[in-house]
């Protein structure tokens, strides 16, 4: 295992390479074109080239060109034009900061779609960085290359990574009453019924404004979740009652959950930490999620009955293929099924 930084030593740039000193892997480094040991520096160094800026993956250090910012400037003025969410913009924008840095010693014109092929295996597949990452470097890109560099890639050349097929992570009716009733917090308490009552996702729990909540015609307002997208999801009787006794003990003013200050958004960190400490409570030794209480939503409505169509309108999903995963992990209809060993 090496490390490697970039530094200056007698006035030019040099890569100082750090790796445990065992004699046969200072016979290899010694190979390497232009390895030199530092007396000063008590370090060994290698030139600033190309070739060892993309071996070490030093991407960070490298240089963008006054052309590469500026493309990129306007391309984030153009995604903010497009009200794309300040989330999606800050990742594009990074992707195509590590991009271009990868290929700094290339003008925009020049870069094709072979070169997002290098980068893919020289950088992405060599870090084993996720699929997740690999997908939207390739989105930014070919958002970046149509909109600003007026070239379309041909996305079909590029290798996107095949996605995992797994199953939501679903706990069961006692396992969640066991998490939600372990707060003596009102405020905590609400929190976590509330996201697991309504399927709600993190941001759009702490997104909820007082107003939201309309008590007489028994609906939680849910503006501009994921996809821009209002919806509207039923809060029973039960739900309400709790939302008012926890109203009348915490009086919240511009958001319905706030922070330690009036008017301060409750933060996702401190959301995380209230169910972690409700796992602990609760003594549920599964690594849970905010999301879990989500999926055992969506789940526990299938197995009650309710119409796949219907649970699609209230998570908030496109499409209805993205709702059917929850029919693998409902155990309703599996638990009619007879098993041959049984009449051995």
């Amino acid at each position: 295992m090496y490390t490697a930084k970039i530094i200056t030593h007698r006035g030019q740039k040099r890569i100082a390479v750090s790796f445990e000193r065992k004699s046969e892997l200072i016979a290899r480094f010694k190979k390497l074109d232009g390895a030199k040991w530092s007396n000063t520096l008590k370090t060994w160094h290698l030139p600033y080239t190309e070739v060892y800026i993309r071996k070490f993956n030093l991407i960070s250090d490298r240089p963008i060109s006054a052309e590469g910012k500026q493309q990129i400037e306007r391309f984030v003025n153009w995604l903010r034009s497009k009200r794309y969410s300040e989330s999606t913009v800050k990742t594009y924008t990074q992707a195509i900061w590590v991009f271009l840095r990868f290929f700094c010693t290339k003008t925009l014109e020049e870069i094709g779609n072979e070169d997002v092929i290098v980068f893919n295996n020289e950088y992405i597949l060599k870090n084993r960085l996720s699929a997740s990452y690999q997908n939207q470097m390739v989105n930014a890109l070919k958002l970046f290359f149509q909109t600003v560099q007026n070239k379309k890639l041909d996305i079909e050349q590029i290798h996107r990574p095949k996605k995992p097929k797994m199953l939501p992570n679903v706990l069961s009716k006692e396992e969640v009453k066991a998490i939600l009733e372990a707060h003596g917090n009102i405020k905590h308490r609400t929190m976590l019924s509330l996201i697991y009552a309504c399927g709600l996702r993190r941001s759009e729990l702490l997104n909820l404004k007082p107003s939201d909540v309309d008590s007489r015609r028994g609906i939680l307002l849910i503006k501009q979740a994921k996809g821009k997208k209002d919806r509207i999801a039923p809060i029973s009787e039960k739900t309400i009652e709790m939302l008012r006794a926890y109203y009348k003990a915490c009086k919240p003013e511009k958001w319905l959950f706030e922070g330690q200050q009036k008017g301060e958004q409750y933060s996702e960190k401190s959301l995380e930490n209230v169910l972690k400490q409700a796992l602990k409570k609760a003594k549920v030794p599964k690594p849970v999620s905010l999301h879990w209480l989500r999926h055992s939503y969506a789940t526990h409505l299938l197995e009650a009955g309710t119409d796949l169509r219907y649970i699609q309108e209230l998570l908030g999903h496109n499409s209805s293929r993205t709702t059917e995963i929850y029919t693998h992990v409902s155990t309703k209809s599996l638990q009619n099924i007879k098993s041959p060993f049984d009449d051995l």
